[in-house]
């Protein structure tokens, strides 16, 4: 059984300046005043695909890059045994099987719940982390063929109330012992922060961590003659299938989310249904969002993994106005229409 922490989906996909940064590149030697070339590793957590490239570090050399990714891939492993809901015994598991029981859990994961909290108090409660039991009902990840039925649909709304959460130091209770708790909207972004952080700490200057649609950018892209430029990530086209991409941005420092309806989602008679879930009745919300990316400096990825979910369920004129109220985000949104509007710092560049 593969076990997963949430939702987000693979949205953006990494260039360099010269083309596409792909996998399985291996360190040969080189001069320092040539690009080194990268080592980029692949595994498998949160139920997608993820990818870490080590484009330059102290004491370069392809056993030090390799450690230092495999370190890093067992944090990731760490993270997910610690913030699933499906790994029997992680401390969100166990908080959703206490019967509203308080229960002690590792303190970054109450840390991240209180932060969460944050969110869902910041959307009006539109971003909400007690979704899990509608979740459940709509089986997005199992392939479900049929709709849930209306009246158990009906009785999960009524447990989706974060505000029954009550975190104090490192204890997590539900006081509504029927609510479910689903960190699927903010985990990954958080998870690909302390990635990075890790990274970093293991003199890595210059990498690219991927976690689904996360984006976390450690340093810049080096150059031929020692120097260095930012990243550009570019933003797959919806629908595409991973085929195209409807733009691109620079990144230096920073990460980038997108948030987007279409990479999970089950067919039912011949219509989509897909997994953003409108906490006040429990069906897919209503939005004119098909797609929307976040970008904000390094170590900021929960923050804009968090706000990438929230601006879907607002919609584009009010998740435009909730981004452009924050110190140091910016957001490109694309409507069912095919329109791509931004914030005006963003910088997006439409494909020719």
């Amino acid at each position: 059984m593969k076990h997963r922490i949430g939702s987000l989906r693979s949205s953006l996909r990494i260039f360099s300046l010269l083309g596409m940064v792909l996998p399985g590149l291996a360190l040969s030697g080189c001069s320092r005043n040539a690009a080194p070339d990268p080592v980029t590793k692949e595994s498998f957590y949160f139920d997608t695909v993820c990818d870490i490239t080590i484009y330059d570090m102290d004491n370069f050399s392809e056993d030090a890059a390799d450690t230092a990714i495999d370190n890093a891939f067992s944090l990731c492993s760490t993270y997910e045994n610690m913030l699933s809901k499906t790994v029997e015994g992680s401390d969100i598991w166990n908080i959703n099987h206490a019967g509203g029981k308080e229960v002690t859990v590792n303190q970054e994961t109450a840390d991240l719940i209180s932060e969460a909290i944050s969110y869902c108090d910041l959307s009006g409660g539109r971003f909400d982390i007690t979704i899990g039991k509608a979740e459940d009902l709509w089986g997005f990840d199992e392939g479900a063929t049929t709709l849930p039925d209306p009246e158990e649909l009906e009785e999960a709304v009524k447990h989706i109330d974060y505000k029954k959460i009550k975190v104090s130091g490192s204890t997590v209770q539900l006081e509504d012992p029927d609510a479910e708790i689903d960190l699927g909207g903010i985990a990954k972004g958080y998870i690909a922060d302390r990635v990075a952080d890790n990274l970093s700490s293991r003199g890595v200057t210059s990498a690219i961590v991927s976690l689904g649609g996360n984006i976390e950018c450690v340093g810049e892209k080096p150059q031929s003659g020692g120097s260095t430029a930012p990243f550009t990530i570019g933003i797959e086209t919806p629908y595409s299938d991973r085929t195209e991409v409807v733009g691109s941005l620079p990144l230096s420092n920073g990460t980038a989310v997108t948030s987007g309806v279409y990479e999970r989602y089950i067919t039912v008679d011949g219509k989509q249904y897909f997994h953003i879930l409108d906490p006040d009745t429990g069906y897919p919300v209503d939005t004119d969002v098909i797609s929307v990316t976040i970008t904000a400096d390094e170590d900021r990825s929960v923050d804009c993994d968090a706000l990438s979910t929230t601006c879907l369920l607002l919609g584009t004129k009010k998740g435009t106005k909730l981004i452009e109220s924050l110190d140091g985000y910016e957001a490109a949104f694309i409507d069912t229409d095919g329109n791509i509007s931004m914030t005006d710092g963003m910088e997006f560049t439409p494909a020719k």
